[in-house]
């Protein structure tokens, strides 16, 4: 009697085992899930997609129709990958010279917008939340928050959490903030990084991200 699944798989995608898919995980036409690979929980796996030996994917991440994630790769929760955007994992591939043991580790952290037909070249980080756009040219780490577009790379202004880019001046101070215009959170950017604003009070503020390794929070829960 075959196993009973609690993910669903289209009849003409390939899984080889053993590997790990989460409950609620749909993975659609065309898709080879190889041995190793883990995928979270509630994922959608788009139309002609190629998930690697021991890739990792975290829960609610979407991959849109033709992407490749190869060995290397870790996505973490919520992140989405449009489509036919590339990953790579050989810095200088030669057909001829084999480099199995050269892979570079992508990691793309919580919330991320990867945008159709973007190129992420190997061994950077793309930061929470970040928003990278449609046909750029990822060659370097993107900072939580960032917007950046072109070829290569560059950034081009900060995004909210729920995906509207924040009304921040073009010219920045070394301390200033701004809040969405859609969802209302609060932002505070401070030498060049942003952090989420989750609560204030007279003594403290406390932040989401990386101003909470250099700013105290004075004791507040």
């Amino acid at each position: 009697m075959p196993e009973e699944r609690n993910y669903f798989v289209h009849e003409s995608s390939y899984i080889d085992a053993p590997c790990e898919i989460g409950e609620g995980t749909k993975i659609w036409h065309f898709c080879h899930i190889m041995s190793g690979a883990r995928i979270g929980r509630h994922c959608n796996i788009g139309q002609n997609v190629v998930i690697s030996p021991r890739v990792s994917i975290g829960d609610n991440v979407k991959i849109q129709n033709n992407v490749s994630v190869y060995t290397g790769v870790i996505l973490e929760d919520d992140v989405f990958c449009g489509p036919s955007m590339v990953f790579t994992n050989v810095v200088n591939p030669r057909s001829h010279v084999s480099r199995k043991n050269e892979y570079k580790t992508t990691l793309v952290q919580k919330g991320a917008t990867i945008g159709a037909n973007a190129t992420v070249v190997c061994g950077v980080t793309i930061g929470r939340f970040a928003f990278v756009g449609a046909g750029a040219v990822v060659t370097k780490d993107v900072p939580q928050y960032a917007l950046v577009i072109g070829n290569p790379a560059r950034q081009t202004g900060w995004m909210c959490s729920c995906g509207i880019k924040l009304p921040f001046p073009s010219t920045s101070a070394p301390l200033d903030s701004a809040s969405c215009d859609k969802c209302g959170k609060r932002y505070e950017r401070l030498d060049g990084r942003l952090s989420e604003i989750l609560s204030t009070t007279a003594a403290s503020t406390v932040y989401m991200g990386d101003f909470g390794e250099k700013i105290p929070n004075f004791g507040i829960k």
